[in-house]
């Protein structure tokens, strides 16, 4: 019975070691990015002290947003712990775009429904895009596929953040691929 089991185990080890070795492929090429990027950014020591809590002129933090728009290709990076969700995040992104009389068009359907609150769709509607004078619009997937021509009949003057959710979230369709979502904004653009 223990040779069938020890067998049995080195068979499935067999089996899968292709993929661990991707995912250690993939995990040391993801740690060397990150390793550029703090030599890039001249990570020191003295960014691993404390600070006042104020944030004024806290290098450390400064730092180590330079090394998440390093990381993850970004323009700019806003890394806090303050921001506590990926809706949370989302929210403060979109807020900073939207403003009274400017519309947002959510072109992969409708969006997790944490969101939807935030929006205004959902929810009490206090504080909310909706109650802000911010239109919220839907465009829905076209055979999970992002329906190019009908988000360019439903763009209009006041469109002035057109969203993208990758994920399925909780729908039984797939993710959108990275390159799904590349052709929609180069058509789009």
């Amino acid at each position: 019975m223990e040779e069938k089991l020890q067998s049995l185990v080195k068979e499935v080890e067999t089996t899968l070691r292709p993929y661990f070795d991707e995912i250690e492929h993939n995990a040391l090429i993801a740690q060397e990015r990150v390793l550029d990027a703090f030599h890039k950014v001249k990570i020191s020591e003295a960014d691993l002290v404390g600070t006042t809590g104020y944030g004024y002129d806290d290098m450390g933090r400064d730092h180590l947003e330079e090394v998440y728009t390093e990381v993850f290709r970004a323009e700019d990076s806003l890394v806090r712990p303050q921001i506590i969700s990926g809706t949370h995040a989302i929210t403060i992104a979109l807020n900073s775009q939207l403003k009274h009389g400017e519309e947002l068009l959510y072109i992969t359907g409708t969006p997790y429904d944490t969101l939807l609150e935030v929006i205004g769709v959902n929810g009490n509607g206090i504080g909310s895009f909706i109650e802000q004078g911010i239109q919220y619009n839907e465009v829905p997937l076209k055979d999970n596929d992002i329906d190019i021509e009908a988000v360019l009949n439903k763009i209009n003057d006041k469109t002035k953040v057109i969203a993208i959710q990758r994920s399925k979230g909780y729908s039984s369709r797939p993710s959108l691929t990275i390159k799904q979502i590349e052709c929609a904004i180069t058509r789009i653009k």
